[in-house]
């Protein structure tokens, strides 16, 4: 399985120099963060992938446009991998909205605000087990390609990357300590 890191916002460009919330709700990618993700699906090309499994945040769902516009996949949306609900980046879109730009996708069985607000860590830690947990039992867990978030890479893998980075991941492998 691949995990891949969304590419840059205005929220990570902001908070990365300053590391002041800008207070933008479910913001979009940047024209660096469209950069990224293009050699990002760019590195992707040739590996062994079936299907894409993204986040319902719109920085997710651009990123997965990116991705299987030159992968040709077929895209799933699992809220299970969206970010903790930390950030004002973290509020979500309500479902009917993102039904309206992204019709193609499947929302259906999400409620309208589905997005978690002051998530905890431990909450948070059971919801990347379950997931862990989900993607071990599925056949073809080698050949997806999830598109996520930083804390949720750094809950499953004990890894921090950048916007539009990929690591791969083995669900059946014993969880790693996170990295400062």
């Amino acid at each position: 399985m691949i995990l891949l890191r969304h590419g840059q916002t205005i929220f990570n460009a902001v908070f990365g120099l300053t590391r002041i919330d800008p207070g933008v709700p479910d913001p979009g990618l940047t024209e660096e963060g469209r950069r990224q993700i293009q050699a990002a699906a760019e590195s992707l090309e040739g590996l062994p992938l079936r299907r894409v499994v993204a986040s319902p945040y719109t920085r997710a769902l651009e990123t997965a446009e990116i991705v299987v516009a030159r992968l040709k996949l077929p895209v799933e949306i699992d809220p299970l991998v969206g970010e903790r609900g930390h950030f004002a980046c973290d509020i979500g879109t309500q479902r009917s909205r993102l039904v309206e730009r992204w019709s193609q996708h499947r929302f259906a069985p999400f409620d309208e605000e589905w997005w978690r607000t002051g998530e905890t860590e431990d909450a948070f830690a059971h919801r990347c087990r379950r997931f862990r947990e989900a993607v071990a039992a599925l056949e073809d867990w080698p050949e997806v390609l999830v598109v996520t978030h930083w804390g949720v890479i750094r809950g499953l893998t004990g890894r921090s990357v950048g916007n539009g980075e990929w690591v791969r991941f083995d669900p059946h492998a014993a969880p790693a300590a996170a990295e400062d």
